[in-house]
């Protein structure tokens, strides 16, 4: 498509091998509807090949035989990537002999890969361990993290005997490395950290849902400082967030992050607010969503104040804060959507708008997801 997207193309990328001493013509391996995005290489039976389109948030990933490549390719997924529920994982790795990531595979059938997944589901995010035959594209679930941890894979020791290291945490335990035992569902522990900041040993934290006045389902983090009764009332509060860009309302709706992880603090945090007796509503959702043929910033203001609004309305209803003393937050792209609510709306008492760029002027040829130009 001479690299235009918008150049209608049966073909967009081919993706082809050429072996030392490079005397030979390259050889094809794939061919791509959509754009090349990574290959994951395992062994001549067997890589993925993943490919991507931005217009339509649609990614594809193909399971190919380097070492065959004129045998035929298998379609393993087709999916919006967009859609965090419908993740499958991410394909596990580990380095060979020449320190290069290449696929984990079962030692008696080759065509078998392990993926690590997040787990995304409407109760909020559920890591898992699957076996993928990326012959016949059949996956079994091996495991999956159950309240009230979250617990996610971090590596494979051992393949056969199906042990792996997870990290596991709580609302109030930190994370500690643990070896799981996936046949016989038993752990062994690895770490015992303690808590890092005792401080904020008893920070309340919640899960809320809410909904948008056009009906798209909402979600945030809710932290109360330590201590906090509900008897207590109103405190003030400072969300902190940051807007995604979406072409599906649907993908939007879902549920981001889970309620049973550790309260954990970085050096950029609006945590620290916790102990000065404010609480936190921490990411929430801000989607920007522009459906079809529409784009997402035609409507980005509406759209802010419509998700801000919910926010308020939801930790009002909820009675931990009183419209008078909410403060909006955000780096980066969350900086310019905390500019842009103070100008645009009264909802907020004050914001911090952390390294932004509100000159739209100095990124005349797109900014953040936007590919239109300034003047379009």
């Amino acid at each position: 498509d001479g690299g235009d997207p918008k150049v209608r193309a049966d073909i967009r990328d081919i993706v082809y091998m050429h072996s030392a001493p490079f005397s030979s013509a390259p050889v094809a391996l794939t061919y791509l509807g959509l754009r090349y995005r990574s290959v994951r290489w395992g062994h001549d039976e067997l890589a993925l090949v993943t490919s991507r389109e931005w217009q339509t948030r649609r990614t594809r990933t193909w399971a190919v035989k380097p070492g065959k490549p004129d045998e035929g390719t298998v379609l393993l997924f087709d999916r919006l990537y967009e859609d965090r529920y419908s993740d499958p994982g991410t394909p596990v790795t580990q380095a060979n002999s020449q320190g290069r990531p290449v696929l984990v595979t079962d030692m008696e059938n080759t065509r078998k890969i392990y993926l690590f997944g997040t787990g995304a589901s409407p109760e909020g995010d559920r890591p898992f361990v699957d076996e993928l035959d990326t012959g016949n594209n059949e996956t079994e679930r091996l495991w999956r993290a159950n309240a009230p941890f979250y617990e996610s894979p971090v590596h494979i020791v051992d393949v056969k005997q199906q042990r792996v290291i997870t990290s596991r945490e709580s609302k109030n335990e930190p994370a500690n490395f643990y070896i799981r035992d996936l046949k016989k569902n038993t752990t062994q522990t690895l770490t015992r950290f303690p808590h890092p900041y005792p401080m904020l040993a008893n920070v309340r934290k919640e899960l809320l849902k809410y909904k948008r006045a056009d009906g798209v389902n909402l979600t945030a983090t809710l932290y109360l400082p330590p201590g906090y009764n509900d008897s207590d009332g109103p405190v003030p509060m400072l969300m902190w967030a940051y807007p995604r860009e979406f072409k599906t309302a649907a993908a939007a709706a879902q549920v981001i992050g889970s309620p049973h992880r550790f309260v954990r603090i970085s050096s950029g945090s609006p945590l620290f607010w916790l102990a000065h007796g404010y609480a936190v509503l921490s990411n929430p959702t801000m989607p920007i969503i522009g459906e079809g043929e529409v784009q997402p910033n035609d409507t980005y203001v509406a759209q802010l104040v419509s998700s801000a609004q919910a926010a308020i309305d939801a930790v009002v209803t909820r009675g931990v804060a009183d419209r008078g003393r909410i403060a909006i937050g955000g780096h980066s792209y969350g900086a310019f959507m905390t500019a842009n609510l103070l100008a645009h709306s009264d909802l907020y008492r004050a914001g911090i708008a952390r390294s932004g760029a509100f000159n739209r002027t100095l990124t005349p040829f797109g900014f953040q997801s936007e590919e239109r130009t300034y003047w379009e």
